[in-house]
């Protein structure tokens, strides 16, 4: 079984999407500058990608992602033409998938991990958010490695990865791998069970 990893990319003020975050501004206004990393970057940042992209044998997201993000991804989702399969957290369908899709929605976590392990296999299964689906694996203990992608940008308001309340015990973490470029400082920790 492979490593299942929460993947997001932050500003530094803790927040992965800016204010004002709706189905036609998926990242909130100029939210988007938190993946100019993996689309704009240096030759180290799609490096990363790449990498992290060959580990990869399912992804899992919430309803709100896949609907901010979907006229984006189009029918190959998230991973573009690698087309890895992506479970979306939901209590139902919403009638305007896409036909030939990569999208299955399942109506909870535990069932959405479940269905990305047996079809990652071997390989990692991404945690890519939102912040409610991440926290929820977290608090859970399923998640083995948090991947965050630090951008230098600070947006004062949006939607943040953390907060108060949300964790019954401490998460302890071991590391981190950092990897700084021009982009952004890559953070990797591996999660101590």
């Amino acid at each position: 079984m492979g490593t299942v990893i929460f993947d997001i990319s932050m500003s530094l003020d803790g927040f992965i999407a800016a204010s004002g975050m709706t189905p036609e501004v998926g990242m909130g206004v100029d939210g988007e500058v938190l993946h100019d990393w993996a689309l704009d970057g240096g030759e180290r940042d799609r490096e990363l990608l790449e990498q992290a992209g060959e580990r990869l044998g399912a992804v899992i997201a919430g309803r709100r992602t896949y609907d901010n993000s979907i006229r984006w991804w189009g029918a190959d989702g998230p991973t573009g033409p690698a087309r890895i399969p992506l479970f979306v957290v939901s209590h139902d369908t919403p009638a305007d998938v896409p036909e030939d899709g990569v999208y299955t929605f399942v109506g909870d976590t535990r069932s959405a991990l479940d269905a990305a392990r047996a079809t990652a296999g071997d390989q990692d299964v991404g945690i890519m958010g939102g912040a409610d689906i991440a926290r929820q694996y977290l608090a859970e203990g399923v998640v083995d490695e948090i991947s965050i992608h630090l951008v230098p940008v600070l947006f004062g308001s949006g939607t943040p990865l953390f907060g108060d309340g949300w964790l019954e015990r401490h998460v302890r973490l071991e590391g981190p791998v950092v990897i700084d470029t021009d982009a952004a400082t890559h953070l990797r920790y591996r999660v101590v069970k």
